[in-house]
């Protein structure tokens, strides 16, 4: 009975020791495959992005360790990460410049299609009043109007501050005149309150003069 199921699992003229060394054969050719199949399928993927780096302000003070830090310069560092995400862009620093249309709007026929003649000349600038010239010199910055409105207020007899951007007119002749400053009571427009106002015993520096001949 022994020898039939013997002969049932095994093919006739094949011995078991070949059978034998067959198997071992072929076990010993798939291990190396199937070890390196495992290792494949059980390997994680590698991440090769860049990863960025969080560094904390106060490692650049103590690079050996942290040291121990008040409430107040918990504070301070708070601040500083604060002002580094808000930091300012360039054009933040950039004035911001008045629309200017290219194509004039459309009027009424019976209104001046053209402008007046000689509106853009010294001559009639003069008969302006000092209001109107003081609100062309502060509200059209850096006009072609702007430019004949101080020359109109410099023949007037005013002269610009530069340390308190206003204008100064003499009242009387002043008090004490040196090589550096000039004192005495003097008439100045408050472009705050829009209005001219008297200051006594003023003492204007030359070196606050706007001298320039503006041609």
């Amino acid at each position: 009975m022994a020898d039939v199921v013997e002969g049932v699992q095994r093919a006739p003229g094949e011995s078991g020791s070949s059978r034998r060394s067959g198997d071992v054969g072929l076990d010993a050719a798939d291990d190396p495959l199937r070890v390196l199949r495992l290792s494949q399928q059980n390997q994680q993927p590698v991440n090769t992005e860049p990863q960025r780096a969080h560094i904390p302000a106060w490692l650049g003070a103590s690079p050996l360790g942290r040291i121990q830090t008040t409430n107040e310069m918990e504070m301070q560092l708070a601040a500083l990460e604060a002002s580094l995400a808000r930091t300012p862009l360039p054009m933040d620093s950039e004035r911001p410049r008045t629309y200017l249309p290219k194509i004039p709007c459309p009027c009424a026929s019976y209104y001046p299609q053209v402008s007046a003649q000689n509106v853009d000349t010294l001559e009639y600038y003069l008969r302006l009043s000092p209001e109107t010239l003081f609100f062309i010199f502060y509200y059209m910055e850096g006009t072609r109007a702007q430019l004949l409105a101080a020359k109109a207020l410099k023949k007037l007899s005013w002269r610009f501050h530069t340390k308190y951007l206003t204008w100064f007119q003499r009242h009387e002749e002043p008090k004490q005149i040196t090589d550096d400053f000039e004192q005495g009571t003097y008439v100045y427009f408050d472009y705050e309150k829009w209005s001219q106002r008297k200051k006594e015993s003023f003492t204007f520096e030359y070196r606050y003069l706007e001298d320039k001949d503006f041609e």
